[in-house]
């Protein structure tokens, strides 16, 4: 059997109906909902990590693409986990081809933890390094639910950096997204700038905390002190 039939035969055998019950209504996979459609195996993430660590190493792109067109959630998981883990160890032409088959299998990324999981290492990380952001425009233009939030999620790498302009930017274009999920992403990654610096965070509150949607400012003064998150949350 190659490593993919024994991933695939490994995961299969972990599968758990109850736990896949949960998780198909956590993950809001009902008709009408943003992940509709969407099929479990109802595997916990620690152990679908162990999975892919014993085979990721000898799965092809090829092998990677079949993953993430796989009805089964759990399978786009264990694909993206395997990108990921190949990237950290790849050169930069192995990089560019992970990068590629993200892009060219991106319609298998389309739930919000597959995109948190995956996006700032991959698209995120070779965006940061080629000093391109031509690609992460293209999905914030796309109108797109998950390939907007894997925009957002990959300016994640670009605040490790302390750059923050790309998220700002987003945080601006995104300002009036009817979306739930992007009003957190957006407010999660100003979060994170705040943790890298306060004042930038700020800053940029100061002049746009009245018109951001109220998730995404709730988000972005957690860490905040009591007193400072009612002033914030007072200019809504």
């Amino acid at each position: 059997m190659s490593s993919l039939d024994l991933l695939q035969f490994e995961l299969q055998n972990l599968a758990d109906e109850k736990k896949a019950k949960h998780l198909s209504q956590f993950f809001k996979t009902g008709k009408g909902q943003y992940a509709e459609g969407d099929v479990f195996l109802g595997i916990n993430i620690p152990i679908i990590k162990n999975v892919v660590k014993r085979y990721y190493a000898d799965l092809s792109m090829q092998d990677i693409a079949k993953l993430l067109h796989a009805p089964w959630h759990d399978y786009r998981f264990a694909a993206l986990q395997s990108l990921v883990m190949q990237y950290e160890k790849a050169d930069i032409n192995g990089q560019k081809n992970i990068f590629n088959t993200y892009i060219e299998n991106i319609e298998g990324i389309n739930n919000w933890d597959l995109v948190d999981c995956s996006a700032h290492k991959i698209i995120g990380a070779w965006s940061y390094k080629q000093q391109d952001l031509s690609q992460i425009k293209k999905l914030s233009d796309s109108k797109n639910l998950w390939q907007e939030r894997i925009a957002v999620v990959s300016s994640w790498y670009f605040i490790k950096q302390k750059q923050y302009d790309l998220t700002l930017n987003l945080a601006k274009k995104f300002i009036n997204h009817p979306h739930d999920l992007i009003h957190k992403a957006i407010g999660w990654m100003l979060r994170e700038i705040g943790k890298q610096d306060k004042k930038v965070l700020t800053d940029f509150l100061d002049i746009y905390a009245s018109n951001l949607p109220r998730t995404t400012l709730r988000y972005a003064i957690e860490r905040f002190a009591k007193e400072e998150r009612e002033l914030y949350m007072q200019k809504k």
